[in-house]
């Protein structure tokens, strides 16, 4: 078994090589954006011509949230116009595709967590071109995965976690936004629920399964909550001050609460999914 993954250097891409080796039973073929540009459809196909991926794992995204509001040309041709691409190519080469999406497509006006039913209303550039991503692969394909996802750190790349112990190191102390609500994802834990349902679909190659997901891990807390426990597991000792959003502008409006249900994930495939805050540590 063959699984492409695209956006190899981004947090998810390293998260799926550092667990690559426990499964030796699928052949990985990682490619960065200089390897595989999900933008140029004759370097994705070039790609799919080569190595024929049985799946396809679409880890390649523009997230960059605030700065989307000035970029918009740049987000939407990622996020839109290179999901759609690997589409076009997953169809041509029957290839099942796992695209990972966000939270933010969600406008955070629930109180109760979100379902894969409720209606996406986003309120920023890089929430709607996720949403407009989606969109283009339920248009072209038949067989595919959308794993909707919120909060994601690691021991990879540039994230919350390791923005908050950078600050911890420079500061004695710090204002975190209270009133924002979601729930913190370790990207090694999305990584590992992407190949159970990767081996899960290999088989029973039902199709009754395809669809949205949501994955998170569980609970939920404010970004002050996640930061305040990002320095109790860390030992590091700060003065932390909850602040509203108001006192913390940003270009991109975020959603006040995101918390995603994760029923149908756990009952389709099986997944354990663990509380955040076990994970952190």
């Amino acid at each position: 078994m063959v699984v492409l993954v695209t956006g190899a250097n981004g947090q998810l891409g390293q998260a799926l090589q550092f667990i690559a080796g426990n499964y030796p039973e699928i052949t990985f073929v990682f490619c960065d954006s200089k390897k595989l540009d999900i933008t140029n459809a004759d370097s994705i196909d070039a790609i799919f011509q080569e190595v024929k991926p049985d799946f396809c794992i679409n880890a390649a995204a523009y997230t960059a949230v605030d700065k989307a509001e000035s970029e918009p040309e740049k987000a939407y041709l990622i996020n839109v116009s290179g999901a759609e691409n690997v589409a076009i190519a997953c169809k041509a080469h029957t290839t099942t595709l796992l695209h990972v999406s966000t939270d933010f497509v969600f406008d955070g006006t629930k109180t109760t967590p979100y379902t894969e039913e409720d209606i996406p209303n986003p309120t920023g550039i890089y929430g709607q071109t996720k949403l407009e991503g989606e969109k283009a692969i339920q248009a072209i394909l038949e067989h595919y995965y959308i794993i909707r996802t919120s909060w994601v750190y690691s021991q990879f790349g540039a994230n919350f976690m390791k923005t908050m112990l950078r600050l911890g190191s420079e500061s004695d102390t710090l204002s975190v936004v209270n009133d924002q609500i979601g729930t913190p994802t370790h990207a090694v834990d999305l990584a590992e629920a992407l190949i159970k349902m990767i081996c899960h679909t290999e088989r029973s190659r039902s199709v009754s399964n395809y669809g949205i997901y949501n994955f998170s891990n569980e609970g939920q807390c404010s970004w002050f909550d996640f930061a305040k426990k990002i320095f109790e597991v860390n030992n590091i000792a700060i003065d932390l001050k909850p602040i509203p959003t108001s006192s913390y502008p940003t270009p991109a409006q975020r959603p006040k609460f995101s918390v995603l249900d994760k029923t149908k994930i756990r009952t389709a495939f099986g997944i354990e999914i663990l509380d955040w805050e076990e994970r952190l540590e």
